[in-house]
């Protein structure tokens, strides 16, 4: 399958659609997630347009992970939990729903509910509040 520059994340990139931007690099955008699993859930994507991780190149992909740890370390902080679940699809098999290569970095504690992904829309006002939360974490 060819990359559709038409998918959400590529919108996103060009200022086309809106996102909470919690870091941006070069290389990477670091955003909310407007369906989240649990509150913080943050995804990372690179700036190529790349579908999976297979595709990816690997100069890009190695500093789109950069941004992962850093932004990883500061929802870990922000949001005062033990871990963060870093998960990534790859396909539709796979669950896969936005085909540009992306990682969701989900804040986890014992007690935690996962809620299922791409159900309803978070309040947007909580998702500013948690952007917020993040970027103060890094500063």
């Amino acid at each position: 399958m060819a990359y559709d520059d038409g998918n959400i994340f590529a919108k996103i990139l060009r200022g086309e659609a809106p996102a909470f931007k919690v870091f941006e690099d070069d290389y990477s955008l670091a955003f909310m997630d407007v369906m989240p699993q649990v509150p913080g859930h943050t995804l990372v994507i690179p700036k190529d347009p790349t579908e999976d991780i297979f595709h990816a190149n690997p100069v890009i992909l190695g500093q789109t992970m950069a941004t992962v740890q850093k932004v990883g370390e500061a929802v870990k902080k922000a949001f005062d939990v033990p871990g963060i679940m870093i998960a990534q699809l790859n396909g539709q098999a796979a669950g896969q729903t936005v085909f540009h290569l992306h990682f969701h970095l989900l804040p986890r504690s014992q007690g935690i509910e996962l809620q299922m992904h791409a159900r309803e829309m978070a309040d947007f006002g909580e998702l500013e509040t948690h952007a917020a939360r993040i970027k103060a974490a890094m500063a």
